[in-house]
């Protein structure tokens, strides 16, 4: 994978340096050798930062590795849990893999600023070490309920909701730990290792859960995602502390009233969210789709249905490639990715048989991550510095708190009318969504086709690490 490399020049008020045009770079000879955030890091520097720099660091290379393990038991996880809910405790009952589904995300909707204030409190490490471990006791009370034969679907529903919401408090710690183990000017490399370990664990999990679904049931892939967590929480206790560089504590209030004030002031924000929330609401709907039409409209069985999975990430990690090297970002790429994406969803709410159905997974994934991170990147280029980190506080619980609202409703529709309506519905909606966006732009625009605005704030390009 291409590391994202940052090239970061300082604002009017750092030593002096006027502010030139947001397109041009800085030389090093008009730049200050330190800045309020640390060291600079000049140009030479990060064209001559190797791609697995941050593998050189024994704390990081701990935590990739730890990481890489439990990323791939969790996606082992979902495949393992959808077909438990369908094929054991329901008849293909959509809508109750529909809960589910809404369950584990619930808690990150609803808990996502108590989260993110806990990350700033408390010793990060330590947060990481508790919410791991209860991650790993609700796996292995699954897998031993499993096991044991004695699993009932409300067990599912609680333990997903108790497992959604320790992950809401575990994903802001996790991301705001990664800079505490590598030096400034190789937290884009770690970022960029990070992207690499997800979607690998992507491309692997489901393909292995489905043949382990298959070989020895489904309670050693539940067992399987519970011991993965323990590859983290080894990771954490091994690591050298003197060596982390913990960030100052914080005691802020109101920062996500605050977050929400600026954004109602920035249209252009207000339509990315709008784009994100109808995309993560009824287009990212897949593990209860791709579930949904592999057993119930298709009837394969666990191999071919925890392939889905993974023949998906193949388009997800080509978006990222790309991704990596796209250096501007327009609300027109948005857009246009995601009528793409409206299409692309539409085709596989009509596929004939099961070979069709996979081979269409893979432009829907690259165009459902090419509106994902360029909806992300946006946002973070086009706020001002000081309120980045409570956009995106806004931004994760938009996108991630239509889930709840949408797996049980897409459910209940794939139970009523067929899991083909479960799809139908996704791009009937994130074509209106495309639609809606484009015209509201346009008509407050004077019918121009408007641009983000990016803020005086240090300048932030993406470039390519040579090969």
């Amino acid at each position: 994978h291409d590391v994202l490399l940052l090239r970061c020049a300082p604002p009017n008020n750092v030593a002096g340096t006027p502010r030139e045009h947001p397109t041009e770079f800085f030389s090093s000879a008009r730049l200050p050798r330190t800045t309020p955030w640390g060291p600079r890091m000049s140009v030479a520097t990060a064209e001559r930062v190797p791609m697995f720099a941050s593998f050189g660091l024994y704390n990081y290379r701990l935590f990739w590795t730890g990481g890489f393990v439990s990323n791939v038991g969790t996606w082992m996880a979902r495949v393992a849990q959808d077909w438990l809910v369908l094929t054991i405790l329901t008849d293909n009952s959509s809508l109750a893999l529909g809960i589910v589904t809404g369950l584990q995300f619930l808690p990150t909707a609803v808990l996502a600023p108590w989260a993110g204030s806990v990350a700033d409190r408390f010793d990060k490490r330590k947060v990481l070490l508790f919410t791991q471990t209860a991650m790993t006791i609700t796996g292995l009370v699954l897998a031993g309920l499993v096991l044991g034969g004695h699993v009932a679907l409300w067990h599912v529903y609680l333990l997903a909701t108790l497992q959604g919401a320790a992950a809401a408090f575990d994903g802001p710690a996790r991301q705001a730990f990664a800079p505490e183990m590598v030096p400034r000017h190789l937290i884009a490399n770690s970022v960029g290792l990070n992207t690499t370990s997800f979607h690998a664990a992507r491309l692997i999990g489901p393909a292995v859960a489905g043949l382990t679904i298959a070989w020895w049931g489904v309670s050693l892939a539940l067992l399987l995602n519970a011991l993965s967590f323990v590859a983290v929480i080894v990771a954490l206790l091994l690591m050298r502390p003197d060596e982390l560089t913990p960030a100052p504590v914080t005691r802020a209030k109101g920062a996500v009233r605050e977050g929400l004030v600026y954004i109602g002031r920035r249209p252009e924000i207000m339509v990315v969210l709008f784009v994100v929330f109808m995309l993560g609401t009824f287009g990212m709907n897949f593990q209860l789709t791709n579930s949904l039409m592999a057993t119930a409209e298709f009837k394969v069985g666990p191999e071919e249905s925890g392939l889905t999975g993974s023949i998906m990430a193949i388009g997800w990690l080509a978006a990222g490639l790309i991704a990596a090297r796209r250096t501007t970002l327009r609300l027109r790429l948005i857009l246009g990715a995601l009528a793409g994406f409206t299409i692309a969803v539409t085709l596989l709410t009509f596929a004939p048989n099961y070979l069709t159905y996979v081979v269409l997974l893979m432009p829907t994934g690259f165009l459902a991550l090419t509106v994902m991170t360029a909806s992300n990147a946006s946002v973070q280029l086009a706020v001002d510095p000081e309120m980045r980190g409570r956009v995106m506080a806004v931004y994760s619980a938009v996108f991630l708190g239509g889930t709840p609202i949408g797996s049980p409703l897409l459910g209940w529709a794939g139970e009523a009318w067929g899991p083909r309506w479960t799809l139908a519905i996704g791009a009937i909606a994130c074509g209106l969504a495309v639609v809606l966006a484009g015209l509201y732009l346009l008509r407050r625009n004077g019918w121009e086709w408007p641009r983000l605005r990016t803020p005086s704030e240090p300048e932030i390009e993406v470039v390519e690490e040579p090969r």
